[in-house]
């Protein structure tokens, strides 16, 4: 769909420059979405792994992030090998939701409800991001803690369009269940892509 040097809006690795490769394609179809233009692939042109790799080489950047949509609606095997090939770090974010392809240095899972993840992305992940849209959302977020391996960082992460009335439910659960930690939007808050 499109790709772009920015830096990680949320998570861990927040604040870290990152160049962006954002597949179109999703079925996942959550409300709160932010990149609902991502849904239709074929409303994007495509574009061949040697393109994709050579404008991540021009943007001098090493930690790339794919996105989309739904990442893992394809094989990204080639996509990969390419890309430690040219000595990127590699970062993906997904809902798990099929089956996990590629070699990753680090994997964000944050699971939806109308698609449950797959068992693999539980003992892999090394980011569980659970958004919070309403009070109900805490309990899907601790169902999902007791699936993931020891080593996973914990994330809640406020629906954008409720802020205000969740930020302050997040960061009172936080406070109570410090294996959290709060992912801000950052991105948006600095007004960058």
């Amino acid at each position: 769909m499109e790709s772009f040097y920015t830096l990680q809006g949320e998570g861990k690795n927040a604040g870290k420059a990152a160049y962006f490769i954002r597949l179109g394609g999703c079925d996942i179809g959550c409300h709160w979405c932010d990149v609902k233009e991502s849904w239709d692939a074929t409303k994007h042109p495509m574009h061949g792994i040697e393109e994709i790799v050579s404008q991540a080489k021009k943007s001098n950047c090493n930690f790339t992030v794919i996105t989309g949509g739904e990442p893992f609606m394809y094989s990204l095997n080639e996509l990969c090998d390419s890309l430690w090939e040219n000595k990127f770090e590699l970062a993906v974010e997904t809902s798990g939701a099929y089956p996990m392809s590629g070699n990753w240095h680090w994997i964000c899972l944050s699971p939806k409800k109308n698609k449950p993840p797959k068992q693999e992305f539980y003992q892999v992940a090394h980011e569980l991001k659970i958004i919070i849209y309403n009070k109900s959302d805490f309990k899907w977020a601790e169902e999902h803690a007791t699936k993931v391996n020891d080593n996973c960082e914990l994330y809640l992460q406020v629906e954008w369009s409720k802020r205000a009335e969740i930020t302050p439910l997040v960061i009172e659960y936080i406070k109570n269940n410090p294996k959290w930690k709060i992912s801000v939007q950052s991105h948006k808050y600095l007004n960058i892509p």
